[in-house]
Order: C-alpha cells, then structure tokens, then sequence
C-alpha cells in the first residue's frame, strides 16, 4: 500500500476520525488511503474503505502503511509499535458520544510522548499531522517485547500458586 491506513478499532464507530481523513484524501488524491470504518454511519468518499477485516491482514496493512492513523485505544498503539510504523492518533471524545469515558485522552498523553507515536488535538490538527508525518515521519516507535518480562510473570505465577 506505502500509503495512509486509517483505523477505528473493532468495538466503537469514530466517524469524526473516518469523515476528516477522507476529505484528507480528498486534497490528497496522489497519497492511497485505506480506511476500516467499522459499524460508523459515515462512509469515505474518496478512500477506499473496509468495515472489518481478518487480524492478520489487519497487521499486514499496519505494516504496508507508510503512515497509521487510529484512535487512542491500546491495540493500535501496541500495532503500530510492534510494526515500526509512525502512529498518528486522535482520541475519541465521551463529549461527543465516541466513547463512555474519556480514558483515551489520557492514554494519548502518555503514550504520545514516546518517538513515533503522535497525538493530535482535532481534526485540524490530525489532517496537518498526516501531511508532515507522510514527507518526514521521524524515528520509528521504539520496540516492545509482544511477551511479559519472565521475571514478572514468575513473581505473578509465584504468588498464584502460594494462594
């Protein structure tokens, strides 16, 4: 793809999210975009888009996507860190009825200061972002473990079965 792949999760519509990177594509018509909507109401325009897909081919186009953009929530963001690619997310807002808290500002705060993973603050900010990030992404995110450290679950697996 070496284009945008846009995803909303698997649990919750985000059509604030859907709706402003497909008029990103709009004025970007040169640049693929790829969009999985979900159950949203909102369907893109001008790129392609997908409801739901298998995990592997979900992994497959995080890996492929010059650039991921998704919400805050921690599956995307383990996604892009264990692909290497730049994550740009926005966080859904319980104001506007995206989610029932808003647990994905905080998520955003936290993780958006590590390199390769970026926050923006709106729509506007989101469409700016994409653009920069696509002529010049930065360092990667850096690299987790897809397993818990041996010495945590030992000590977890050591107190289960003193119980």
């Amino acid at each position: 793809m070496n284009g945008v792949f846009v995803s909303v999760g698997s649990m919750m519509p985000f059509d604030r999210l859907v709706q402003a990177m497909d008029e990103w594509a709009a004025a970007h018509p040169d640049v693929p975009v790829e969009i999985q909507i979900g159950r949203g109401k909102y369907e893109p325009r001008h790129a392609k888009y997908v409801r739901m897909m298998p995990v592997v081919e979900y992994r497959q186009r995080v890996a492929d996507a010059r650039l991921f953009v998704a919400h805050a929530g921690m599956g995307s963001i383990i996604s892009a860190i264990e692909a290497g690619k730049p994550l740009l997310m926005l966080a859904r807002l319980q104001a506007q009825g995206e989610h029932n808290t808003d647990h994905q500002l905080a998520t955003a705060a936290s993780i958006g200061a590590r390199p390769g993973l970026h926050v923006a603050g709106d729509v506007a900010d989101l469409k700016a972002r994409a653009t920069v990030l696509l002529a010049d992404a930065g360092a990667p995110p850096a690299p987790i473990s897809r397993f818990a450290d041996p010495k945590f679950t030992d000590r977890i697996r050591a107190f289960i079965e003193a119980a």
